[in-house]
């Protein structure tokens, strides 16, 4: 198992993106049963849920070129998923104060994605 030399932040980011995609999961739930709320539902449940996923697969890697490429993944999945959350309160499908944790908790995975991915880069190079 690889990681970005920093082992408390990698814990930490597998159980921070497990309860975040739990959180999504809530999310898609409570949205509207209508056309938007089923396509947007689906969207942000893929993207949000595979964030977490793709660090799991991750700690499985044989090698850090591997771990890299799982996180790369898992911080563009993040990304999306940031993207859907924006739509969803842009759209008023659900008012942004319901949304403000769960968005700022994207922000936070994002930064520290970002963060695991340089550092083991870094160490490939």
């Amino acid at each position: 198992m690889y990681n970005s030399g920093v082992v408390g932040k990698v814990f930490d980011i597998r159980e921070r993106s497990f309860k975040f995609g739990i959180r999504i999961v809530k999310l898609v739930m409570s949205l509207p049963k209508n056309s938007a709320g089923f396509a947007l539902g689906s969207q942000i449940v893929r993207s949000g849920t595979s964030v977490g996923a793709n660090i799991e697969e991750g700690q499985n890697s044989g090698t850090r070129k591997e771990f890299v490429h799982s996180l790369t993944i898992s911080l563009k999945e993040a990304r999306e998923t940031e993207y859907w959350l924006k739509i969803i309160v842009e759209s008023g499908l659900i008012k942004s104060e319901r949304l403000t944790g769960l968005i700022e908790e994207n922000i936070e995975i994002i930064k520290i994605l970002t963060t695991i991915v340089k550092n083991a880069k870094l160490k490939i190079e």
